[in-house]
């Protein structure tokens, strides 16, 4: 009778293994199969690129955020307007919305507004503006002003380019990024990557939030 039930035993631990690794098998094998649409995101560059020159902003580099990708990747790219291509990418954060702050329920599904209190992302282009500091991340902001109709309640909301020590600077998959009340957050490192650029831009820099 012992020998019955230990034999169960051994079987229910190794079913249990054997399930838990077909699950990170398949999860590592989902995440090494993602690639960044590159393609899709020389298209959006192509319109950044003529935005920024037709509006005298910079037309060295923009920022682009796909946040119609799921949140745990890597969906903000600092695009090279003059070699074409990407030059840096990261994970961001997109407003928590109706939800919990700092969950991230909606990572494949956020909630899109431009209303003041709703703790939503807006979409649309931004201009990057001045540096500030933050009592988040490494101690440092900006204020991002919406240019269209879509996000142009951005300052009331105060919302700003900012990092966040909850964000990471690996991706997630299949979990999300924790999620604020709107800011457009990243890892303290991507952090320091940005600011570095913004401050030597010489003109503003273009931020174009979008859902494809």
């Amino acid at each position: 009778m012992k020998v019955a039930v230990w034999i169960i035993a051994v079987l229910i631990i190794a079913t249990q293994s054997c399930t838990t690794s077909i699950a990170e098998t398949d999860a590592g094998k989902a995440s090494q199969q993602w690639q960044v649409d590159t393609q899709a995101v020389k298209a959006k560059a192509r319109e950044a690129r003529q935005f920024c020159a037709d509006k005298k902003m910079n037309t060295q580099f923009a920022v682009l955020m796909n946040i119609g990708i799921h949140s745990g990747r890597k969906r903000l790219y600092v695009y090279d307007l003059k070699a074409d291509s990407i030059a840096y990418a990261a994970v961001v954060s997109h407003g928590c919305g109706t939800a919990d702050w700092g969950d991230d329920d909606t990572r494949d599904a956020p909630q899109i507004s431009n209303t003041e209190n709703s703790h939503c992302s807006s979409i649309g282009k931004y201009k990057i503006g001045n540096r500030g500091a933050s009592q988040w991340g490494i101690g440092v902001n900006y204020i991002l002003h919406g240019l269209e109709s879509t996000n142009d309640n951005a300052v009331k909301r105060a919302i700003v380019l900012h990092s966040w020590d909850k964000i990471k600077d690996e991706e997630q998959f299949p979990r999300g990024t924790p999620e604020g009340w709107g800011c457009p957050a990243v890892s303290d490192n991507t952090m320091r990557y940005l600011d570095d650029k913004l401050k030597n831009a010489g003109k503003p820099v273009l931020l174009w939030v979008y859902q494809d």
